[in-house]
């Protein structure tokens, strides 16, 4: 493994900004000073004018690996993430099969150490029936448990309230959880095909999946987290309504966290009659108003990190009318510079690395220290880049992004010490390794 000098960057690492070199030997960092120009390097990356934050910790993608590969798969993902600055990421279970086992997890694990440039976890699944396998779970070794609490597929919604109560009074790991309520969502469905017929417009979507279903399903989740002091990370929060159920302050006193997405932060209402099922998803996008109060929930630190929800659709699928037209939106390798739009970069290295290593206590990664692994990002804050078919790197080849012009671009990620993206090109040979927990 190459040594690798970074010169004159400016370093933004737990709320500071400060100009510094930094060594690297053995996938770690070694040295951080004002000046290292004396420090043998095999390798210098000359970093002025460039600002070096953690690399993306995203804890929240959908890769379709294994089962649904014709979408996307590890190999393909993990290119646009490295490109996109994401050095970690944390799977979702509702792939094929569906990981609602320890062992169909393992089998997981083992596909990403063959095929993941990233650093990689999976969560666990949880189902109606499965609480021995969640609660076998090896805290050390898996990041946490995925809750559908409504509105879900293929076996892993959990409607029933007993198995609620017990996942929330037995399970100790971070609970990460998917909360829209399904019989709301339903009743929505049913008067908007009253009205529409088969052809509902996308405009409807927000409609559908509505503020109170999202409200009323998250209010459960924090009622149950309070009533038997679970650890629980709400994913996904769409709307202004439900940001009372969280707290301002810093992540090492909540128990109650939440995350907000890219898309979510960045489109509203008014862009469904534009792009329609490019930005349909679940929970749904709502009003400009909602996306404001997620913008300052961000800023002010009610909200407390922002995962992409990564979830790539074929395009043709896309195509379908609304009843047939797949929710979920490909958006990692565009994450960290659609942020720096309207965050500052401290906040972005919060958001996205300091706090999912605290929230779920990720073992030497998530910030720039002296002994931890070297992931990194290295941003051109000055270099804008408009996001095109052409340099789009998802299996699926299109983005919701597309035509956007954004003021920065990423110019280099580091995994475990190795350039996985420089100067426009990804590096196929690195593989990432198995996230581990401070539990």
């Amino acid at each position: 493994m190459k040594t690798i000098l970074i010169t004159n960057a400016l370093l933004i690492n737990e709320g500071t900004r400060n100009p510094a070199d930094l060594f690297i030997n053995n996938g770690r960092i070694e040295k951080i000073s004002p000046s290292l120009t004396n420090q043998p390097a095999d390798v210098t990356l000359d970093a002025k004018g460039k600002a070096l934050l953690p690399g993306m910790i995203d804890c929240h993608v959908h890769f379709r690996d294994p089962g649904l590969e014709q979408k996307a798969d590890m190999t393909s993902e993990t290119r646009a993430a490295v490109a996109g600055g994401v050095t970690s990421f944390m799977e979702m279970p509702n792939t094929k099969p569906a990981a609602i086992t320890n062992k169909i997890l393992e089998q997981k694990f083992v596909l990403a150490a063959k095929k993941s440039l990233a650093n990689y976890s999976f969560h666990l699944g949880a189902s109606n029936h499965n609480l021995d396998e969640l609660l076998a779970m090896d805290p050390k070794k898996v990041c946490g448990v995925k809750l559908f609490m409504g509105a879900s597929t293929g076996g892993l919604l959990v409607d029933r309230y007993q198995q609620l109560e017990n996942i929330f009074s037995q399970i100790k790991v971070p609970i990460s959880l998917h909360c829209e309520d399904t019989h709301t969502i339903r009743e929505n469905e049913k008067a908007a095909r009253a009205k529409y017929g088969e052809a509902i417009p996308f405009t409807e979507h927000h409609l559908i999946r509505s503020e109170e279903a999202c409200y009323k399903s998250t209010a459960l989740a924090v009622e149950l987290a309070t009533k038997h002091d679970a650890q629980i990370h709400i994913l996904h929060l769409t709307t202004a309504k439900e940001l009372e159920f969280f707290k301002k302050g810093p992540v090492a006193n909540k128990k109650i966290t939440g995350e907000a997405c890219p898309h979510q932060l960045w489109f509203s209402s008014n862009d469904y009659e534009r792009l329609g099922a490019r930005i349909k998803c679940n929970p749904a996008i709502k009003t400009l108003a909602d996306r404001d109060a997620l913008r300052q929930a961000i800023l002010d630190g009610t909200l407390d990190t922002v995962g992409t929800d990564h979830a790539p659709h074929l395009l043709e699928e896309k195509q379908n009318p609304y009843g047939s037209a797949p929710s979920g939106l490909p958006v990692i390798q565009s994450a960290l510079v659609s942020l720096l739009e309207f965050l500052p970069l401290e906040t972005v290295a919060e958001k996205t690395a300091h706090n999912p290593a605290r929230i779920f206590k990720i073992t030497d990664r998530g910030f720039i220290r002296e002994g931890y692994f070297a992931d990194l990002v290295l941003i051109d804050t000055e270099t804008p880049h408009t996001v095109s078919k052409e340099n789009i790197l998802y299996k699926c080849g299109w983005s919701p992004f597309e035509g956007i012009t954004f003021n920065s671009s990423i110019s280099a990620t580091l995994v475990n010490g190795q350039l996985a993206y420089a100067d426009g090109q990804v590096n196929d040979t690195i593989r990432g390794q198995r996230l581990i927990f401070d539990r």
